[in-house]
């Protein structure tokens, strides 16, 4: 899974800010950084961003020497960390590791925020990405996304979708994926990935839109069925599953994403050195076995290769939520 398809326009303007810097981030010299960088990943430990987010910082100190302290900051569906990184001093020292939520999805999502990822932020490289993938149970009749569209388009409003929470990635995947084929489903939501898997196995809901990794497990023991990842290109780790996009809906794609940014206003200088070395780490073997084998993607790239990844997808998901009246309460 590349990020072409979001970059065609190449001559498209970087979020970058343009600003003149100040006279302390101007002087900065070549061998930056001359002091730990604290990298906040804003949820809490033990989960997907916070693995990748301290695979990164310890390839970070082997590769470069770097020290780079992982700092949890969760709550507020990763706005809390994110708004501490914005108001944070522009030198290179604190960093996020921000994801499609707290930059695309919770903009629209929520009735304020507090800081704006397109201009309170600065994109430095993105990291990897993971779709999610529609599953059933093994009993279930249905084999194929063709098999649940039209039994769906037969009974509307019969079957049902679970997801791990309202606002979500797999949420919003099922929302597109209902729209897009015109039919009538319940969404179901979850408190996690953990409630709604059980669930999908004890038959209370008939199919689940869940992150690559916390379906693969069960894949592989066969315990439940694929029907369609949400990628634009198959999984290296699921080659055999279609993308719902090959399967008769072109341009379908809702990934999570990861990236690092900094403040708005980050010296060019820390930008370059931070992507260059992360894109090293994300080059490496060792990483990209480690993020294939937990269902990402690879990726790395230019600062405005990512910019504009954060400006479509804002723009994306911001149009679906509003036109689907998806809120938060």
């Amino acid at each position: 899974m590349d990020r072409r398809h979001f970059l065609q326009a190449a001559a498209a303007a970087s979020l970058l800010p343009s600003a003149l810097m100040p006279a302390w981030a101007s002087a900065q010299s070549a061998d930056w950084p001359k002091s730990p960088i604290k990298l906040v990943v804003p949820f809490p430990p033990g989960g997907g961003t916070d693995t990748v987010s301290r695979l990164v910082a310890e390839k970070l100190t082997v590769l470069d020497k770097w020290q780079v302290i992982v700092d949890n900051r969760p709550g507020a569906a990763g706005n809390i960390g994110l708004d501490q990184v914005s108001k944070a001093r522009p030198d290179g020292y604190t960093l996020a590791m921000a994801q499609t939520s707290n930059m695309a999805i919770n903009p629209a999502l929520y009735a304020s925020m507090p800081f704006d990822p397109l201009k309170d932020l600065t994109p430095i490289v993105e990291v990897c990405a993971q779709p999610v993938v529609l599953v059933v149970r093994n009993e279930s009749p249905f084999k194929t996304l063709a098999d649940l569209v039209q039994a769906a388009k037969r009974e509307p409003g019969k079957y049902t979708v679970a997801q791990a929470g309202l606002g979500t990635v797999g949420h919003l995947a099922g929302e597109m994926l209902i729209r897009a084929a015109g039919i009538q489903m319940m969404q179901v939501p979850y408190k996690g990935a953990g409630p709604a898997m059980t669930d999908l196995l004890g038959g209370q809901v008939d199919t689940y839109f869940g992150s690559a990794a916390s379906v693969m497990p069960q894949l592989q023991a066969k315990k439940i069925r694929g029907l369609a990842v949400t990628s634009a290109q198959r999984l290296p780790g699921l080659p055999d599953l279609p993308t719902v996009a090959e399967q008769g809906y072109p341009d379908f794609e809702a990934t999570t994403w990861l990236g690092l940014v900094g403040p708005a206003g980050l010296p060019p200088n820390v930008v370059a050195a931070v992507n260059k070395a992360v894109n090293a780490v994300v080059a490496s073997k060792e990483v990209q076995d480690r993020l294939l084998a937990e269902g990402n993607a690879p990726l790395g790239g230019t600062a405005q290769a990512f910019a504009q990844v954060i400006q479509s997808e804002h723009a994306k998901w911001g149009k679906l939520i509003r036109d689907a009246g998806i809120k938060v309460e």
